[in-house]
């Protein structure tokens, strides 16, 4: 009688032991495409990720770069300081996307141009995101704003 008990709970172990490496794995699995990891310019192109790879990129439009092109496609260039990388943008972009300020894209780095699928401006004329910020202070480019 006891070792039927003991059999049952060994069963019982490894079921829930099997139970949890197969939901892990499952959670990982449908994860791998939710993770966005950002880069600055200067590490894409120091290391460029794959054109399947999606990514975030932060920097400041480059003075002189936006150009609105046929329909709804714009071109512009993002900067750390250390490096520039041309981008796309096909949509409307957000009111307060600009010349000389802080931006963040989602898409992918495909034969040397950044297109980007959503783009985030700044909401203020003070904010960026801390990514951008830590990316501008690695460069030396970062200027404390005003209070």
């Amino acid at each position: 009688m006891k070792s039927l008990k003991k059999q049952r709970r060994i069963q019982v172990i490894a079921v829930a032991v099997v139970a949890l490496v197969l939901s892990t794995a499952l959670i990982g699995y449908a994860m791998r495409d939710g993770i966005n990891f950002f880069h600055a310019p200067s590490q894409v192109i120091a290391e460029p990720p794959g054109p399947n790879e999606v990514f975030r990129i932060g920097g400041l439009v480059v003075d002189g770069s936006l150009v609105r092109g046929d329909g709804e496609t714009i071109r512009f260039s993002v900067t750390d300081g250390g490096a520039t990388i041309p981008a796309t943008y096909t949509g409307v972009l957000p009111d307060l996307f600009e010349e000389n300020q802080g931006m963040v894209g989602t898409g992918r780095y495909i034969n040397g141009v950044f297109e980007a699928t959503e783009i985030l401006a700044k909401h203020d004329e003070t904010y960026m995101p801390k990514e951008v910020i830590d990316a501008l202070k690695d460069q030396g480019v970062y200027v404390e704003p005003e209070s």
